[in-house]
């Protein structure tokens, strides 16, 4: 029996001693000192096993004290209702999108609406000092162009990342770009032609209505649920009544429901891909911020025909800033690589080399395991908060990994009032209606808990939930 295998039998035994109660909620769990005796293995193994149980929420350690049950109240607020199916339609919410972006960025606004990791959670000292050296040792190849595909040595370090996905690539198959946005906008150039027809989950990522607005294409929504993601059965109907040319979809945490789709889901999802001839392109941004890794894969991992095209990016674990993403196009990657010589060659020469630099000399697994931990914690503190502070019958949604929240409220609540009220207090939030080109979550809110929890998040937050009371009553007196 191997160590891995090992540690993880015991930290599977001690998961099911908690939650049978042998240990409660607040009680320390036995020592590194003690378990190591009791089980005859090493103090490595059982501290690997402890952590394995950190990063599941189980336990937390106490400095010079030692393990603890991680003492949470229940969540039992409902998770938000599945959309509807509604016929496609040309976008119509660009102008409002970039206004509640502008809004999200103005000075001394509390930032709840933009989905950004906090300054807090990012490695700016070892991002710091590898461009440091970058452009001390390397300046002259890193201040020149850097064309497509990208820099050999961030390529590489991509595709060794990518197993974790369960996606097995050489380097040669790795296409840099400049964000996950970039590589969406290349998929789609290369796969559609003004006027077509495109699938997507619904809610779905505003960016994506953007783009589907520059690029003149329709958008047909599919009803995605909150745990398991886009509906297959309405998928299937859509096909059967319109030609859609590509589907864009996330496999692992969605934006902004958080749903994760099975893994049996997955590949009946690429069986109907298979049976309509529909090109996927997987978003796949926060895939690496799974709070459970190694146990959902991405659906590129099951691509055996050459449907999907997989991009993501750094952007939600390193840096916004850096504008390094990467896409893996398969049998478009050709067409990719001359789409983006004559358009933005790549992305930035100085920023590649860094980030190959990083994730060359280690640090990065620790970073993604001390920010699950942190967004993890956060997350679980704004649900609660949410919980009890939002009106009665507010639905939440529990995702798996990632820092965003997906609020649905009772009753006719405006979220654009919402937002609007709120940003007279301080406070940005995204308004339910820049994630669909229908009327369907006009009463819904995503939260960005990306941040530290602390009190002046608290009061930011019982604020919107004041708001949202008075709206509730509001639109009660109006029935």
């Amino acid at each position: 029996m191997t160590s891995l295998l090992l540690y993880q039998r015991i930290a599977q035994q001690l998961a099911e001693d908690i939650r049978r109660g042998v240990y409660q909620p607040g009680e320390r769990v036995p020592s590194v000192r003690k378990m190591s005796s009791q089980l005859n293995v090493s103090h490595a193994t059982v501290l690997q096993a402890y952590a394995n149980l950190e990063d599941q929420g189980l336990i937390r350690a106490r400095p010079q004290s030692g393990y603890y049950v991680h003492q949470t109240p229940a969540l039992t607020a409902a998770t938000p209702d599945i959309a509807r199916v509604e016929r496609p339609g040309l976008v119509t919410r660009a102008s409002i999108i970039q206004q509640v972006l502008v809004e999200a960025r103005r000075e001394g606004v509390f930032a709840f609406g933009a989905a950004v990791p906090h300054i807090d959670y990012l490695p700016l000292r070892a991002l710091h000092q590898q461009l440091a050296k970058v452009t001390r040792f390397q300046s002259p190849r890193a201040f020149n162009y850097m064309f497509s595909p990208g820099f050999e040595p961030l390529r590489r370090q991509v595709a060794i990342r990518m197993r974790d996905a369960g996606v097995v690539i050489d380097p040669s198959e790795v296409v840099i770009t400049h964000g996950c946005v970039d590589a969406l906008q290349m998929s789609l150039r290369v796969l559609t032609s003004p006027g077509d027809l495109i699938a997507a989950e619904s809610p779905t990522y505003y960016g994506l209505l953007q783009l589907a607005d520059l690029l003149g294409l329709k958008v047909i929504e599919i009803p995605s649920d909150p745990s398991t993601g886009i509906s297959l059965e309405a998928l299937q109907l859509a096909a059967n009544q319109w030609s859609i040319k590509a589907l864009v979809m996330t496999s692992r945490l969605s934006n902004p429901l958080g749903s994760t789709m099975p893994e049996e889901r997955q590949k009946h999802l690429l069986r109907l891909a298979s049976d309509f001839d529909i090109q996927i392109i997987e978003d796949d941004i926060y895939g690496e911020l799974m709070y459970e890794q190694n146990k959902t894969k991405a659906l590129k991992a099951f691509d055996r025909l050459g449907h999907v095209i997989y991009c993501s990016s750094f952007s939600k674990t390193l840096s916004p800033g850096v504008r390094i993403g990467w896409m893996i196009a398969g049998k478009y990657q050709a067409e990719i690589q001359r789409l983006q010589t004559f358009s933005t060659h790549s992305a930035c020469s100085v920023t590649q080399m860094a980030v190959a630099s990083y994730l060359e000399n280690g640090g990065y697994d620790r970073h993604l395991r001390f920010i699950r931990q942190e967004h993890r914690k956060n997350l679980s503190a704004f649900q609660l908060a949410v919980q009890q502070m939002f009106p009665e019958g507010t639905q939440i949604s529990r995702p798996a990994g990632g820092f965003i929240l997906w609020i649905s409220l009772p009753g006719r609540v405006n979220t654009q009032e919402l937002h609007v009220r709120a940003l007279e207090q301080g406070i940005s939030i995204a308004p339910g209606l820049i994630f669909s080109n229908t009327e369907q979550f006009n009463h819904c809110i995503r939260l960005n808990c990306g941040l530290p929890w602390n009190r002046e998040a608290e009061r930011a937050l019982m604020t919107v939930g004041m708001l949202a009371k008075q709206l509730c009553q509001d639109a009660g007196q109006s029935w």
